[in-house]
């Protein structure tokens, strides 16, 4: 892919991220667990224990690019995501980014819990537009596309993973956004549902916005994504077309 015409929208260089997790006195984990949740990132020292979510990324991914985030659980790929979407800050290095980056992680990043998912739409809609022209029209494609039905009503706590991974994916794809991070894919749903969001996350990306996509499916990579990204320990071990990635990151596990 040729980037001479492109627009350069995110660029990490030389970043880290370290999570503090406890005082060294409290510490009740031992070092093996943390090892093995967080591929043996562990900093420790006299006074705190941490984890090293990401060491020493350089990367730059430019407008319209579709990015597939590969690696297995704990490699760094959530945390990439939390952090080009500032939800977390680097502990080294210096990040740049010309666009807002939309995360769907897990609903209690979106929206509160304890809102009803009619009210969540609201606010989403609010941050969107700053005002609540044509929120009738946005509502009803919300409630249609999710499935919801009368449940909208309710708090967002009462939902099951599915319903409530339904209206955040809903709500972020409804508008177009310069750049979706997607953790997991499109969510949870039945067989109706995923075929809908398929179709709504093509026409986003048709649309030139810019689509970053942590996946353990390969077909689901293979029909979004053009590049790969391999993550292994917090730290990027291969960049590339996104089937030599798959390849390379297949060889890895075996």
């Amino acid at each position: 892919m040729s980037y001479k015409r492109k627009k350069l929208i995110l660029s990490l260089k030389n970043i880290s991220l370290e999570i503090p997790i406890i005082s060294k006195t409290e510490i009740s984990l031992k070092k093996s667990f943390l090892k093995s949740v967080t591929g043996g990132g562990v900093k420790t020292s006299k006074y705190k224990t941490s984890v090293i979510a990401l060491n020493s990324i350089n990367l730059k991914i430019y407008a319209g690019e579709r990015v597939a985030l590969i690696g297995h659980n704990g490699a760094g790929k959530s945390s990439f995501i939390k952090l080009i979407s500032g939800i977390y800050t680097q502990t080294k290095g210096t990040f740049k980014k010309k666009v807002h980056v939309y995360p769907m992680l897990q609903r209690s990043f979106i929206v509160s819990n304890y809102l009803t998912g009619l009210d969540a739409a609201k606010a989403h809609y609010l941050v969107m537009n700053n005002n609540l022209k044509g929120f009738n029209n946005f509502i009803e494609d919300i409630v249609s596309f999710s499935g919801l039905g009368d449940f909208i009503a309710l708090p967002i706590r009462t939902y099951s993973e599915g319903m409530s991974s339904r209206l955040m994916f809903s709500l972020l794809t409804y508008h177009k956004h310069e750049c979706l991070a997607l953790d997991e894919g499109i969510g949870t749903g039945d067989a109706s549902f995923y075929e809908k969001a398929e179709k709504r996350l093509q026409n986003f990306i048709s649309q030139s916005g810019t689509l970053i996509l942590a996946s353990h499916s390969d077909a689901l990579l293979n029909k979004f994504c053009s590049r790969g990204i391999v993550f292994s320990k917090g730290s990027i071990v291969y960049d590339g077309n996104l089937e030599d990635a798959l390849e390379f990151y297949d060889k890895e596990r075996h």
